[in-house]
């Protein structure tokens, strides 16, 4: 679906966009991939490993709508995955936080419809479900502002819908590569805030996989969560370093003991399919209300009431050696 199309990356100088570039590069033909960020030196970087003749890079802010609206010109789809993510800078730094990932969300939305772009996928994350922390109550209100833009539509056709995973193995500031760093300067014990912490992993490619798949469901309003394995802490420390023992550092501010994505207060509205949970939304819109069967065909079952979907109570668990080879797959790319 991506062939002769025109496709806009917000933050696609991250981890994300740069996977996402490299996958659109190799499985399809796409007229233009336009990478918007704000980091000239990212860009030049970038360029210099995917100069393929669709590549336009373009320096903007997501804070600046005028700037968005050019960007998006002829754009048929876009993937919002600019944000501010750093759990503890963004408490010292509330507002500019909030300007980048609510501001800059709602001003995604308004560029999109202008432009008349037909889908919109905007990241989120783990900690937008149930947040404790000012990162997650961010990317809570953009989820919402996301979600609610489908009824604001109108006459444009353009759809909105969010996708929610965990942590990436290898991406910039997850746990995985912090560990790696660790080992590599010599440290003599790996932190643990809490031995019974787990967290969700999924790889990057996996994480790419998924979005591209959910541009052909989506029908508009969904939050798409995958289902992936779970790990506990203690064990994935053991894995990148079995000989290096552990220190219990206590669990930081903003943390939790799980990561949870499907939240049991939101089990009324949650369906299972065979590989992913979609998150249905709480208000009523115009246009869809059946969420059950998806734009490519594929039925989904209500939950039961109650149900949660956390790292701690997942049916699937990643071992020791199968988190090694993902690493391994990981850094091959």
């Amino acid at each position: 679906m991506f062939n002769e199309k025109n496709i806009l990356i917000t933050g696609g100088t991250g981890s994300f966009g740069k996977k996402y570039t490299e996958l659109l590069l190799k499985k399809y033909k796409p007229n233009k991939i336009i990478i918007y960020s704000r980091d000239e030196l990212k860009q030049y970087e970038m360029a210099q490993v995917f100069d393929d003749e669709c590549m336009r890079y373009f320096i903007g802010d997501v804070r600046d709508e005028k700037r968005l609206l050019k960007a998006m010109r002829g754009v048929d789809f876009v993937i919002h995955a600019a944000a501010l993510k750093h759990v503890p800078i963004a408490e010292y730094n509330p507002m500019e936080c909030i300007k980048t990932n609510i501001m800059g969300a709602q001003n995604v939305i308004d560029a999109a419809l202008e432009a008349h772009v037909q889908k919109v996928i905007a990241l989120s994350t783990d900690k937008a479900a149930n947040p404790v922390n000012l990162y997650g109550a961010t990317k809570l209100a953009s989820d919402k502002l996301f979600v609610a833009a489908n009824n604001l539509t109108g006459d444009s056709e353009t759809k909105f819908s969010v996708v929610r995973y965990g942590n990436v193995i290898g991406s910039r500031g997850s746990v995985v590569p912090f560990f790696q760093k660790l080992i590599h300067d010599g440290v003599k014990e790996l932190p643990i805030t809490d031995e019974r912490m787990t967290r969700f992993l999924i790889t990057l490619e996996d994480g790419v996989e998924f979005v591209l798949k959910n541009f052909e469901r989506m029908q508009g309003g969904e939050i798409f969560v995958p289902k992936i394995p779970s790990m506990k802490i203690t064990e994935l420390a053991h894995a990148v370093a079995p000989d290096l023992p552990h220190k219990i550092i206590g669990i930081r501010p903003g943390e939790k003991l799980h990561e949870i994505m499907c939240p049991s207060d939101d089990s009324h509205l949650t369906l299972e399919f065979h590989d992913h949970y979609v998150i249905k939304p709480t208000i009523q819109f115009t246009q869809r209300s059946d969420f059950s069967k998806n734009a490519i065909g594929e039925v989904g079952e209500s939950v039961s009431q109650g149900f949660e979907y956390n790292s701690g109570n997942n049916t699937e668990w990643l071992t020791c050696e199968a988190l090694l080879e993902k690493i391994k797959l990981t850094d091959s790319h």
